[in-house]
């Protein structure tokens, strides 16, 4: 005779019903909530909420945030859960400008995170957290300010000089096909190399280098690591069963590696190149011989986290931009014209000279550069967490303390209501005019408030650099193997096409008309 009834197999038929009710009981226990608070909501799944398709890796992240967005069309806020948890969604423009400027301080941290046990990957100015990034941001600003940015202009130069002598190497008078993301990516990876590690590396020659393949690896989406992304920015309470690792495990020990033979040879030799291993070396030396900064204790390992987070987002963050530029510019001719007509004029007056006034003044480059951002921004979402609970403007709700805020940045780039035909590019969308007729905060790429990205300079002066570089001489146009239109990579937790942005690049040989 069985336990429960008088056949084992009923009694297991039993048991095993009894622990799906439970499970099921359990993972739906936070449904409605946001139903219960007056929040529209999209019925979520159980087990899964609405986030399915994440899970599988089989839709990107940003088309989630983007489909969030446009489903509660003419809502300032809605909910959403991943699991059970619930999630809430800032949708209006200027509640946006609250949670992200004006109430700051409750919401001045971020969901995401990586392992506890990842020192590096926790501790980098864009994952830390309150009141240590406050500290830490007041010390690394200086190193973006106009005046080192200027400075640094002429070793960014000499790397545009190379690239401009790999294009003249590989005798573009025939139009060949080129990846546009790798090649920016080699750029890019140059740029960061010298301007901020001060080394030189040489990736536009050798694409293999160490220090390029490194970047790649962080970036290098199979399944594992686009899952350790995802529980990065979305499941951060997994992140210790995961183990999840910001920079991944191989390029965590080499950026060790290169970071502790660079400053140790700066102290050794003196040499001061105003670039961020010189402030490192800075906050390590007075660090030893004052203790805590402002309550602050820098350990090697803060140090080591922000030389490696300002590569990898120096060079991916600039890269992207400058690959769905050209992309952009190869289906748009007729904008790929009107600029290099620009670009042309204004090195005339400069004896063909690039200079960083021209870069930083050019108008219609501007407003390339920003719709490109405004149609590709590097992540599609931004995240918070409610510090404290916290009451909505112009309503009832209170968000509960813990709460995870997430903005889509692909949303609110692509709402109709404020860029009619939002896939068409047009970087008219940007002329002064346009600017000021459109309400604020419908555009932030690079964040907003005191958390906005503090090298925002250096990644818009990087990315018009190598366009400028290129379009002066080259011209770049579709081919059989460029995907129109773009289709991104599901595993990817930042904006990047699934299968590569292949242009023909061919060298101008006669004047525009």
């Amino acid at each position: 005779m069985a336990f429960l009834t008088p056949h084992w197999i009923l009694d297991g038929i039993l048991i095993c019903a009894s622990l799906i009710v439970a499970a099921y009981m359990y993972v739906t226990r936070n449904f409605k909530y946001w139903a219960k608070r007056g929040v529209p909501e999209i019925p979520p799944a159980p087990f899964v909420g609405n986030f399915g398709g994440c899970l599988m890796l089989k839709k990107a992240s940003q088309d989630f945030a983007k489909e969030l967005h446009c489903h509660f069309k003419g809502e300032p806020y809605a909910g959403f859960y991943i699991f059970d948890k619930p999630f809430f969604l800032v949708r209006d423009p200027e509640l946006v400008k609250h949670v992200m400027v004006k109430d700051f301080g409750a919401f001045a941290d971020r969901y995401a995170s990586s392992d506890k046990h990842d020192p590096i990957g926790s501790a980098n100015l864009f994952l830390m957290n309150n009141p240590r990034w406050r500290v830490l941001r007041m010390k690394l600003t200086p190193l973006f300010t106009s005046g080192r940015l200027k400075k640094m202009f002429d070793l960014m130069l000499v790397v545009a000089d190379e690239l401009d002598r790999i294009l003249e190497e590989s005798n573009l008078s025939i139009p060949k096909v080129m990846e546009m993301k790798d090649l920016a990516a080699n750029f890019t990876t140059d740029l960061i190399a010298t301007t901020i590690f001060g080394i030189q590396v040489n990736s536009l020659r050798n694409p293999k280098t160490h220090f390029r393949e490194q970047g790649r690896k962080v970036f290098d989406y199979d399944f594992l690591r686009g899952l350790e992304f995802l529980i990065i920015f979305f499941m951060p309470h997994l992140t210790k069963y995961y183990r999840a690792k910001f920079f991944g495990k191989q390029a965590t020990e080499y950026f060790r590696s290169i970071v502790d033979k660079v400053m140790n040879q700066r102290i050794e030799t003196g040499e001061k190149r105003n670039d961020l291993i010189d402030l490192l070396v800075e906050l390590k030396q007075t660090h030893e011989n004052e203790g805590a900064i402002d309550g602050f204790k820098f350990s090697y390992e803060d140090l080591l986290a922000q030389a490696g987070v300002f590569y990898v987002a120096g060079f991916e963050t600039s890269s992207s931009a400058m690959a769905f530029g050209l992309y952009e510019l190869a289906l748009n001719m007729d904008v790929q014209k009107t600029l290099r007509t620009e670009i042309r004029e204004a090195l005339d007056k400069t004896e063909g000279r690039i200079t960083y006034e021209m870069i930083v003044t050019l108008p219609y480059l501007d407003m390339v550069v920003s719709e490109v951002l405004r149609k590709y921004p590097t992540l599609g979402f931004l995240e918070r967490v409610a510090a404290t609970d916290y009451k909505v403007r112009n309503s009832d709700l209170v968000l509960e303390k813990g709460t995870p805020v997430y903005i889509s940045l692909y949303g609110m780039h692509y709402d109709p209501e404020y860029y009619p035909d939002p896939e068409k590019f047009d970087p008219m969308r940007f002329s002064e005019e346009n600017k000021k007729n459109r309400p604020s905060l419908t555009y932030f790429p690079f964040g907003e408030g005191p958390r906005a990205c503090i090298g925002l300079r250096m990644g818009l002066m990087q990315t018009k650099l190598g366009i400028v570089r290129m379009l002066s001489k080259y011209e770049v146009l579709p081919c059989e193997k460029t995907p129109v239109p773009v289709v991104l990579n599901p595993k990817a937790s930042i904006t990047a096409s699934l299968t590569g942005l292949y242009l023909n690049v061919r060298k101008i040989t006669t004047e525009p008309s």
